[in-house]
């Protein structure tokens, strides 16, 4: 058994250049990496780079004056942080003040743009049948915006809408009027009348005989506001854009605006929320190679959303158009108002149109992590400039510099030769270190803030005292009177059961801090979890394959006294040599 063992041993010892090749190509690949991403550096925080701070101020929901909670606020920063800082090391930093604001501080180098519209968007997604639809300054229908589907066989598809018959044309706020009274009671009561039969029994009070006169009237007074709001909304009016549906609840008719596949603006009708955003369970942006639609956003739902898509498309294949579309709202404006042909019953959808990658994932984003409980209104927006972070890093350098000449000048006069392995070392650690930092940051969002520069200097002291432990074990080994070569070998196993040991509680550590803590903490935990495997990788990969050639050269192997491993100077016992005395002659008497 022993045998094997020894050839495997010799084995190993004899290929220490794999593992130095190994990780030399792997710096250089890395590094290489770097420079084609376009990000020669590691991405700043806002620290120590400055960026944009954003001031956004709570408002009261009609009908709900106590929704400015401290339950509320919190859920809200909850939410903007995962919707810009997902993995907890962007620098993005959210956080409240006083009792109704928000304060973001976005880092430079970030999209300020595409961040602010993450943090400011309510992100209320509601599934609406139409009621009416024109485009804004005119009395014909126009074309859908672009489609969203299911998953399964049964598709909304997003063709052309059928004209508007005569009657509408001529009255279009006439007819959005009774369109929408007949409709929205129709998806009600689960009925399917047509558009004609509706339009005639919402002109007639006896519509309903089971309806009171006060009912009548209150749900006829609904209606002409309705109709006064629809008739005088130009959706071309940014401002009227915005007022749109402003006040409505999500179980009353409102009125939206949002763009036509022919980019022109749309006005619209909209019935009571039948799905609402809370009833995804997943949203995730995709590339359609399949046709000319691009990016698209598809979306699971719950069961009981499934349940609800179902219905709701089932009741709207039913009726002519436009009151076969629902219109997928987000925030008061239409996105997407396919119409649908056949109830969609396969749990999901996707919302497709003139999406970019940016715009699809944002979305995606938005959905994914929920809606805001609060609407916010964007108080102020201010550039933080990075002068304090400046010197606070000039002086974190400076104590970083100071750190590792003081390791290397311990290392120089008490280890002496072995400095020479324990050097080079700290200096792959370090590029590794910096080339991944450059790296993540247009990966992951990775910011470098202060805390996570004090992380990388602590990093210096984790990597040393590995490199004390290999040559302590060798040394201890040649002061039990072995040779170099066999002193290594033996040391090594020794020494890395030790090495990571260390590394793993240093790492523990290192997991449960950036799990716990929140903000700038995070960037000192994942910084120091992040040195503490690359530790374990300098050691076995570099550290003991360099070692293993440096004992084969005579200055080591000789033990010379500026080897670091002089005999003498370490106090070793003469050499293990096992000798054969020679047996005395048996006597012949006493045999």
């Amino acid at each position: 058994m022993a045998a094997p063992k020894k050839g495997r041993s010799a084995s190993a010892q004899s290929r220490p250049g794999r593992s130095l090749a190994f990780i030399l190509i792997a710096i250089a690949a890395l590094t290489g990496g770097m420079f084609l991403s376009g990000h020669p550096t590691p991405r700043l925080g806002i620290d120590l780079a400055g960026g944009t701070s954003i001031t956004l101020t709570a408002k009261n929901e009609p009908g709900q004056p106590n929704a400015i909670n401290k339950t509320n606020m919190n859920t809200a920063v909850d939410i903007m942080n995962r919707r810009v800082n997902g993995l907890g090391v962007s620098e993005a930093e959210v956080q409240t003040q006083g009792s109704d604001n928000i304060i973001v501080n976005i880092p430079k180098g970030t999209n300020s743009k595409e961040a602010r519209a993450q943090v400011g968007t309510t992100a209320k997604l509601y599934f609406r049948p139409v009621l009416a639809t024109e485009v804004s300054g005119s009395a014909a229908s126009a074309s859908p915006s672009p489609s969203a589907s299911s998953s399964s066989s049964s598709k909304a598809t997003d063709k052309a809408t059928e004209k508007a018959t005569s009657s509408s044309s001529a009255s279009p706020t006439s007819s959005a009027t009774s369109q929408g009274r007949a409709v929205t009671d129709a998806l009600k009561a689960d009925s399917t009348p047509s558009a004609s039969s509706s339009a005639s029994s919402s002109a007639s009070p006896s519509a309903s005989s089971s309806a009171s006169p006060s009912a009548n009237a209150s749900a006829s007074a609904a209606a002409t506001k309705l109709q006064a709001q629809y008739t005088a909304l130009d959706c071309t009016d940014k401002a009227q854009r915005a007022k749109a549906g402003e006040g409505s609840k999500e179980t009353d008719p409102t009125v939206a605006c949002g763009k036509n596949s022919s980019g022109q603006w749309q006005k619209y009708v909209l019935g009571p929320a039948e799905v609402k955003g809370t009833d995804i369970k997943s949203a995730s942006a995709v590339f359609d190679t399949q046709s000319a639609a691009g990016w698209k956003v598809t979306m699971e739902f719950t069961s009981g959303g499934s349940k609800k898509f179902a219905d709701i498309t089932g009741k709207l294949a039913k009726n002519q158009s436009p009151q076969n579309q629902f219109a997928i709202v987000l925030d008061g404006d239409v996105v997407s108002d396919p119409f649908v042909q056949q109830a969609l019953t396969g749990g999901s959808a996707e919302i497709s149109g003139s999406f970019d990658q940016t715009e699809a994932q944002s979305l995606a984003n938005m959905l994914k992590y929920g809606s805001l409980p609060l609407d916010f209104k964007e108080s102020s927006v201010t550039t933080v400039t990075a002068a304090l972070g400046g010197e606070q890093l000039h002086a974190g350098l400076i104590a970083g510099a100071i750190g590792l000449g003081l390791v290397v000048i311990y290392l120089v006069v008490y280890y002496r030769g072995l400095s020479i392995i324990a050097i080079p070392s700290l200096l792959v650690s370090g590029a590794l270190t910096y080339v991944i930092m450059a790296l993540l940051g247009p990966t992951i969002g990775f910011a470098l803030n202060l805390p996570a520069v004090c992380g990388a200097i602590v990093a210096i002291g984790i990597t040393a005292d590995s490199f004390i432990v290999f040559f302590e074990r060798i040394r201890d080994e040649i002061r039990e009177g072995r040779s170099l070569r066999p002193a290594v070998e033996r040391a090594w196993p020794r020494a890395r059961r030790t090495i990571l040991v260390s590394d793993f509680v240093s790492f523990l550590a290192a997991a449960v801090l950036f799990i716990v803590t929140v903000g700038k903490v995070q960037g000192f935990a994942f910084t120091l979890g992040l040195t503490t495997v690359l530790d374990v990788v300098v050691v076995f990969f570099f550290t003991k394959p360099l070692m293993t050639l440096l004992a084969r050269r005579k200055f080591y192997a000789s033990g010379h006294k500026w080897s670091g491993l002089d005999p003498k100077a370490l106090g070793a016992k003469p050499p293990l040599r096992r000798t054969r005395r020679p047996s005395a002659p048996v006597d012949p008497k006493e045999a």
